[in-house]
């Protein structure tokens, strides 16, 4: 067994639209933005992760930088492959010259089609993976959060990572009701973007639209502890002079409402097809929040408020699916019912 270990690898993979996260040996090995910038010359990497995203949006022309994931899905195949290849060299330069044989536990969104599902898999044999399986996330985000997901018990996620929201009842080792919906970080970003063309007229990037997120980023206009304002600059939209816009977290609540108010629509919608019995264990339990945009400030309150059962954000949500994942690798024959 332990010559069978040395020339195989067992890695456990959180390929989200925002970031990767790769978990071996029950450490996070690498937490990476999901970006490329690509030699448009050559069709070769120039940089992968945090290297890439320091030049997004700042690219001369034979420089492109690309995010391979969209809502959820490889939008891009050619540098999903490149950036997950690059990823696990990355690693692999960690242990040494020695690269072993790959065996890999990726997550997908519950909502997945067929056709996106071989995208993932191809991807992860192209970039050199011997033996891929397959996690839904929100099951991985379950067990991350430490939840017996096997027991005859209803328990509901909402993971709101990059490119979706994906929320699941499970119970008995499955999925009893879930919706995959494309309303999270990145639609998050892109309303962001269009206030402060509309409200202020200036013009600034999807980076920037991210900071403002994470500084004064809300879901409610009333909080306990509101954030300093956040002070953004660019371009006026039609002069290109200079602005310096302070921006507050009371213009973010209201330039988030509207895809806040789908978000809630999506729950309801799960919790409308929920089974009583399960429907009065989730009462009981609450609702999990997990993924980046579970640090939304005020969320948890104002599901709470608009929903009556308690919305709990979980421990460290930025990994917990990438948590639930690596548990999963190393508990593979256990869990392999669960797998694709």
């Amino acid at each position: 067994m332990g010559l069978f270990s040395f020339f195989t690898s067992d890695v456990a993979i959180d390929l989200g639209t925002a970031n990767t996260i790769i978990i071996q040996d029950d450490k996070i090995v690498l937490d990476e933005p999901s970006i490329i910038a690509i030699d448009k010359t050559t069709s070769q990497p120039v940089a992968i992760g945090r290297k890439a995203q320091q030049m997004y949006g700042k690219t001369h022309k034979n420089i492109e930088t690309i995010r391979p994931l969209r809502d959820g899905v490889i939008a891009d195949f050619n540098a999903a492959e490149l950036m997950l290849r690059g990823m696990l060299r990355m690693i692999n330069n960690r242990r040494g010259w020695f690269s072993p044989s790959l065996r890999m536990v990726v997550c997908i969104p519950s909502g997945s089609t067929e056709v996106e599902i071989r995208a993932v898999r191809d991807s992860s044999e192209q970039a050199g993976a011997r033996e891929v399986y397959m996690i839904y996330e929100p099951m991985a985000a379950a067990i991350g959060i430490g939840l017996d997901v096997e027991a005859p018990e209803g328990n509901m996620i909402v993971d709101i990572g990059g490119g979706t929201t994906e929320i699941a009842v499970i119970s008995l080792g499955g999925i009893v009701c879930n919706k995959s919906v494309r309303i999270a970080g990145d639609e998050f970003n892109g309303d962001i973007l269009e206030y402060m063309r509309y409200t202020h007229n200036i013009k600034i990037g999807e980076k920037t639209a991210e900071e403002i997120k994470i500084n004064v980023g809300s879901a409610m206009v009333e909080l306990d502890e509101p954030p300093e304002d956040y002070v953004v600059k660019g371009p006026h939209q039609t002069t290109a002079y200079p602005l310096e816009i302070p921006v507050n977290y009371k213009e973010i609540a209201r330039a988030l409402d509207k895809s806040i108010k789908k978000l809630e629509t999506a729950i309801l919608q799960v919790l409308e097809e929920t089974p009583p019995e399960l429907y009065s264990d989730i009462y009981r339990n609450g609702i999990y929040l997990t993924g980046g945009g579970a640090l939304l400030r005020g969320l948890a309150k104002r599901l709470t408020d608009r929903f009556e059962i308690l919305f709990k954000v979980s421990e460290d949500p930025l990994h917990a699916v990438a948590k639930g994942t690596g548990i999963a690798l190393k508990n593979i024959y256990n869990f392999k019912f669960l797998m694709k």
